[in-house]
């Protein structure tokens, strides 16, 4: 299938590594030119080299998602240098879990206000794109109670209610909104990598859960996630698009 991404200009929060950065691969392969950001200079500048050796169109800035100012500068540049915006996929999450005053700050100024800092940074060029899109990556603990239930499931379901606002408020301008949710993905220094490291036990009740018997790659997400934010997929706004292998139990009506 043509996803119809060829010369598209995509942005993606937290792109050099986990799933932002199969994401953003993902999309480079489809032939969309890439802005990313992250919080590390040497990240940054290694995905970007590594991307332009590829054949991508692929900019690059050092961004913290909590800082609106800064999240306002990475758009603006990238899209004078990208020639605008077409798609942004909000990715970025503090991934504070603890039931404490800082990570639940953390959690609202990074996974929640970063999305809004982003979509409203972004609004006057996909404003004027004729396949606009966000996608926002929330996760199951948005509508699932498990262990992340504090900020960190709370925030990605707000993240969702947002985004589904989004497409009912966006809908008759052409801009499309949908979230994904992943279920629990492995990869090389990521939570569940560390939590292995760390907690077997929780990670042993952790893959335990999972029906299929292993957790996400971040290919595996990605792939949903680009689809989503496609052409092809044209007429799906204000969906949760669930992503975990079976992981869930409830029924999503």
């Amino acid at each position: 299938m043509d996803l119809g991404l060829q010369g598209r200009r995509a942005r993606v929060t937290g792109g050099t590594r986990g799933i932002g950065r199969a994401i953003v691969d993902t999309l480079a392969a489809e032939g969309a030119a890439v802005g990313l950001c992250a919080r590390s200079e040497a990240d940054v500048s290694a995905t970007v080299a590594a991307l332009t050796d590829a054949g991508t169109h692929a900019v690059g800035r050092v961004a913290d998602v909590a800082d609106e100012a800064a999240v306002q500068r990475w758009v603006a540049e990238s899209a004078a240098e990208l020639g605008g915006v077409d798609i942004v996929v909000a990715n970025v999450s503090a991934l504070a879990i603890p039931d404490d005053t800082a990570s639940w700050q953390a959690s609202f100024s990074t996974d929640m206000m970063g999305t809004v800092s982003l979509v409203k940074a972004a609004m006057p060029y996909l404003e004027r794109s004729d396949a606009a899109s966000i996608v926002t990556i929330a996760s199951v603990s948005g509508r699932e109670i498990d262990f992340a239930a504090g900020p960190y499931g709370t925030f990605k379901a707000a993240i969702i209610h947002y985004t589904q606002g989004l497409a009912y408020q966006l809908a008759g301008q052409g801009i499309r909104a949908n979230s994904v949710s992943p279920g629990n993905t492995y990869f090389t220094g990521g939570v569940w990598h560390n939590i292995e490291q760390g907690n077997p036990e929780l990670f042993g009740q952790a893959m335990g859960l999972n029906p299929t018997g292993r957790m996400a790659r971040p290919e595996e997400i990605a792939r949903a996630a680009v689809f989503v934010a496609s052409p092809a997929a044209s007429f799906m706004t204000g969906a949760n698009l669930l992503v975990d292998g079976g992981l869930t139990r409830g029924v999503q009506f």
